[in-house]
């Protein structure tokens, strides 16, 4: 469910909507699968989805989705701080984020900011690393 909603907030972003062969494209799932999770979000409420129109996300469905990439992003740069690859941190990332509690994204929000901001602890740690 998530990766449909935060898939569904990217193609609204990046081309004003998001129809359900975009969906299955970007997430490598046949149509009819797209077409019967849209109807489920549809019934929780989470997107307007119409046949042959279109899904557009309704507001609890955007703050859900808003929430996922925030989730993606954060997790991303964390890891792009100690200079993963971006393969590995797409790979990671993905797993990642499904299972983290709010209270480890916390925590990793404070690192990230943290490491962001003062670049000699950066550089420790990474020396640490390397070790």
């Amino acid at each position: 469910m998530d990766d449909y909603l935060e898939q569904i907030l990217h193609l609204i972003k990046e081309k004003g909507y998001a129809r359900p062969v975009d969906i299955s494209r970007r997430l490598s799932i046949s149509q009819a699968s797209v077409t019967n999770m849209l109807q489920r979000l549809d019934s929780e409420g989470l997107v307007k989805h119409e046949k042959y129109r279109g899904t557009v996300l309704t507001k609890e469905g955007e703050q859900i989705a808003q929430a996922i990439m925030d989730r993606h992003e954060l997790l991303t740069e964390f890891l792009r701080l100690f200079g993963i690859d971006e393969e590995t941190i797409y790979r990671d990332v993905e797993g990642m984020e499904h299972h983290v509690s709010r209270a480890t994204l916390n925590a990793l929000r404070a690192v990230t900011e943290t490491l962001r901001e003062t670049p000699d602890f950066r550089e420790r740690v990474l020396k640490r690393l390397g070790e």
